[in-house]
Order: structure tokens, then C-alpha cells, then sequence
């Protein structure tokens, strides 16, 4: 079954796809701590949850994407629990360890293997990173913080329900997560103009100062005093950056790490020390100047990304994130087609590791 099978089949024909997948395979392989999950294994868990969801009140009031949304994150929320279950010798209990993350990409994996629209992959994505978050947002030292950043990181009001849809899709001996827990997150997102919608910052300076501060004030203002813009590229080799750049932002200059390997004639997969550090240099040229440009590389990883991005904001750089995601098969093909393509062994490794940009990253992001 394909995406455009699955967008036009009931629930009950996606959960008999489902079932016929290695990783839901998996999920009936796994068994639970019965303290929290009496029902058995990840899998029985899993259906229960997708039925709840259909059962709750707003349910019918939903579009079919966000429906269809919701119902992907139900699928895949544990799905990474067979990857993460470790027995803790303390406690005797069950315990998966960053399941909601190592999900995030499983579940991308799989739906770019569907070619499943990039921004409603990403949807679901956000909603399995962050399922977990709404039954505990009140044991959150700041939960208006964790109310605001999860506004912009994923969607309040289908984390909400999902989180309900989660609680009652179990049969539990002790109830770990109480509804109450999930209807004071909803009116506290409420009351912080944040669940229908993100949370409306004044500026864009001032949605990124607020998440890169440690002591946040969230109605201040900064002063959008700005050097430079900075248009940073962030997608697989041959996903097609080259090609974006000059259509959209012609009058740029580029600093590509492609074409520093071109002049220093290093391959991929050679050390990267020297062409980082030429690289560096001539983004500094650029800011030093105050001229506006173009960073050019694969940028997909959120640790790469901060090391550049920390570099801009030294020089008071406004950044937009540009991601750039072709089908697979058009970019193995444009890769192959390249002057000096990468091997697609290497381009297989990366996609397992591709996190696109978020909106605590730049003052733009774009996801093409």
C-alpha cells in the first residue's frame, strides 16, 4: 500500500496494513511493564489507542488530515519500544529509555518509504517525539515554557488529544497518568494563547532570544538590529539546494563546502577538518562585512546546524533554514547525475539521521 492507498482507506484497512509490517510485527513482540500497561504487549496497546481515538468527543469535529495525522501517531508512538525496552534491575519494572525520539525516526523512515507529503510527515513526527510531554508538562519546572515550546515544535491541541487516546488505550493496575494531568494542560495552553495555534511571539528575534535564553522573559521585545541575512541549506546530497538557491535567492553569494572540496580536491568521505575551517573562514568575510549570503551543505543534523548557527548569531545574522526533500529516487538520480556524487551507501546512512530544522533553530525555516 502506498500513501495515495492509504489516505483513501478506513481505519480498519490501515490497521490491517499495519499489521503487516515489520514493525508492528515487532510491537506484538514486546511485552510491557504490567504496572502501566496491563493490556500486554506494545502492539495490543497500539489498536486500543486507535480505537480510543475514534471514541473521543472532538473526534468527528476533526479534518481528515488532522484524523489521518493522529492516526499515524498512533501507529507509531511505541513503535520504537521494541528498539529501547531494558529491564531496570533497581526497580524490577520495564522500562524504554528515548523511545519518543528513536520513534521520531523510525516512523519518518517509513513514511518517506511511502513518499508521504513532507510537511505531513513532519506533523507526525513532531506528535510521536512529543506524545509523551502533555501528562507531565505539570512536574515541568516552567510550564509555560514547555507549554510555548511545544506550540512551535509540534501542535498543542492534537498533542492533547492523542494524549488522551494514549491514557485511556491501556489497562492499567495504577493509574501513572491521570486525565485531570492532561485537562490542566489544556487550559493552561489555553490561557497562554497556545493551543489552537503557536504561541504568538511579537517578532521573530523575539521567538528565538526567548528559546536560546536559560532565563526567558516572554514578553520582551529585542530590537531587530540585524548586520546581515544569512540563507542556510540544509538537505541529502542531490536533494537539490544548488538548484533552489539560484532559482530563489539569485543574488546571493554562496559559500558551498561542495565546491571547497572541488578546490582542495577532498571526496566525502576524506576528513573534513580543512574544508570546516575554510568554510568558517569565508562566512566570516561575509559577516565581518555585514553582506548578506548563502551557506551551502548538507546541514542535517541539529548539532551541525547550531555550530553555524551560533557563528551567525555572533554577527547579529538573521538566518533562514531552507530543507530541501525530493522522493528518494529523484534524488539518488540527481545525485548520479552530479560531477561528484557521493556514494549512495553514504546517502542511505544519512537519511536513517536526517532531522529537519525546527523553529527554535532560525528566525525562517522552510521546508521544500
Amino acid at each position: 500500500m502506498n500513501w495515495n492507498e492509504l489516505i483513501r482507506a478506513n481505519h480498519d484497512a490501515i490497521i490491517a496494513w499495519a499489521e503487516t509490517q515489520p514493525w508492528s510485527r515487532a510491537m506484538a513482540d514486546c511485552h510491557q511493564d504490567s504496572q502501566w500497561h496491563a493490556e500486554g504487549d506494545v502492539w495490543t496497546h497500539t489498536k486500543m489507542v486507535c480505537k480510543e481515538l475514534t471514541r473521543l468527543d472532538e473526534w468527528e469535529s476533526l479534518g481528515e488530515d488532522d484524523q489521518r495525522v493522529l492516526l499515524m501517531t498512533a501507529l507509531f508512538h511505541d513503535a520504537a519500544k521494541p528498539l529501547t525496552s531494558v529491564l531496570d534491575l533497581e526497580t524490577g519494572h520495564v522500562r524504554s529509555p528515548n523511545h519518543a525520539v528513536k520513534g521520531e525516526h523510525l516512523v519518518r523512515g517509513v513514511l518517506r518509504s511511502l513518499e508521504c507529503p513532507l510537511s505531513e510527515r513532519e506533523r507526525v513526527c513532531s506528535l510521536v517525539r512529543y506524545h509523551g510531554r502533555p501528562a507531565f508538562v505539570l512536574e515541568r519546572e516552567d510550564t509555560t515554557r514547555e507549554l510555548v515550546r511545544l506550540s512551535w515544535l509540534s501542535e498543542n491541541r492534537l498533542l492533547y488529544l492523542f494524549a488522551l487516546a494514549d491514557t485511556r488505550g491501556r489497562d492499567t493496575n495504577s493509574m501513572s497518568r491521570p486525565e485531570d494531568n492532561l485537562h490542566c494542560y489544556k487550559i493552561l495552553a489555553q490561557d497562554n494563547d497556545c493551543f489552537d495555534t503557536r504561541y504568538p511571539f511579537s517578532t521573530d528575534h523575539a521567538r528565538l532570544k526567548y528559546f536560546r535564553q536559560t532565563e526567558p522573559n516572554l514578553h520582551y521585545v529585542p530590537h531587530d538590529d540585524f548586520s546581515c541575512a544569512v540563507t542556510m541549506m540544509c538537505g541529502l546530497p542531490g536533494s537539490g539546494k544548488d538548484t533552489w538557491l539560484a532559482t530563489h535567492r539569485p543574488e546571493l553569494s554562496v559559500v558551498s563546502l561542495d565546491d571547497i572540496r572541488t578546490e582542495l580536491k577532498v571526496e566525502p568521505i576524506d576528513d573534513q577538518g580543512g574544508v570546516i575551517q575554510i568554510a568558517t573562514e569565508r562566512c566570516r568575510q561575509y559577516l565581518r562585512t555585514g553582506t548578506s549570503f548563502a551557506f551551502n551543505a548538507t546541514n542535517l543534523l541539529g548539532r551541525t546546524r547550531s555550530r553555524w548557527l551560533s557563528l551567525f548569531a555572533d554577527y547579529k545574522a538573521s538566518v533562514e533554514l531552507v530543507y530541501v526533500e525530493p522522493s528518494m529516487k529523484c534524488i539518488l538520480k540527481q545525485n548520479r547525475d552530479r560531477e561528484r556524487s557521493v556514494p549512495e551507501s553514504i546517502i542511505q546512512k544519512l537519511v536513517a539521521k536526517v532531522e529537519p530544522p525546527n523553529w527554535l533553530e532560525a528566525h525562517q525555516v522552510l521546508l521544500v
